[in-house]
């Protein structure tokens, strides 16, 4: 194991008893949550230790960062887009990546559908929910969201296996508590509704400074960046 794969795994054993004690404080079990590594901000090389590691999921945020990437490493672990995707990008997102975090808008919704039925797939999209109500967050406003599923409930190649929010940056976590409880909240609502192409199993939200939190509220992903990789 090289040193940089050892401080990974220093780092991931210290996350790893974190959300222990998460899940052992709100009763839940620990194979409920995965961690992505967000590595936006390192190269291929410490993808690839992540992987060594033990580090399943990848997110990456940039679709033009993204593909170098992926060429590389992309049959050795599970990718999730996890950053605003533009509706023309959407082409080289669907059919390499496992997972999309950010459908936010019909537009895109259009296009994933457009591309998965092109490559004869379903895509598991994430609905982004902008929970906190900052305008500088993308995601829809709660009050859409009962109209988006309405509008793509015919759609055959988008799955919408669950919900992703990003809660406003604060010092104290706990500051950040009803966002999360409140994206739970809409994923037991959206299940009641009973949408075919909307059978809510997961909650993408929490990050590194707040991911324990979003534990406690129910997160099955966790983001996290800086407490894992550092940038190169």
């Amino acid at each position: 194991m090289t040193r940089e794969q050892e401080l990974l795994k220093e780092r991931l054993d210290r996350i790893e008893e974190r959300i222990a004690a998460a899940c052992s404080r709100s009763g839940r079990d620990r194979s409920e949550v995965k961690i992505v590594a967000v590595t936006k901000y390192v190269g291929a090389d410490t993808i690839g230790d992540l992987l060594k590691v033990g580090v399943e999921h990848i997110g990456e945020n940039r679709v033009q960062d993204a593909l170098p990437k992926y060429e590389q490493w992309g049959e050795q672990g599970v990718w999730h887009f996890i950053g605003h995707l533009q509706t023309n990008k959407a082409k080289e997102v669907v059919g390499r990546f496992s997972y999309i975090h950010s459908l936010d808008r019909l537009s895109l919704a259009r296009e994933i559908e457009k591309r998965g039925e092109a490559l004869n797939l379903v895509v598991p999209c994430f609905l982004q929910v902008n929970i906190s109500g900052e305008e500088t967050k993308f995601g829809l406003s709660p009050n859409d969201v009962l109209a988006f599923l309405r509008e793509t409930s015919n759609m055959k190649h988008i799955r919408i296996a669950g919900l992703m929010t990003m809660a406003p940056h604060v010092e104290d976590p706990e500051e950040v508590r009803p966002v999360f409880r409140g994206l739970r909240e809409w994923k037991e609502r959206i299940n009641e509704w009973k949408f075919p192409h909307a059978e809510i199993t997961e909650l993408s939200m929490g990050m590194s400074n707040d991911f324990e939190v979003a534990i406690e509220e129910g997160a099955t992903y966790i983001r996290l960046g800086s407490v894992l990789v550092k940038p190169d």
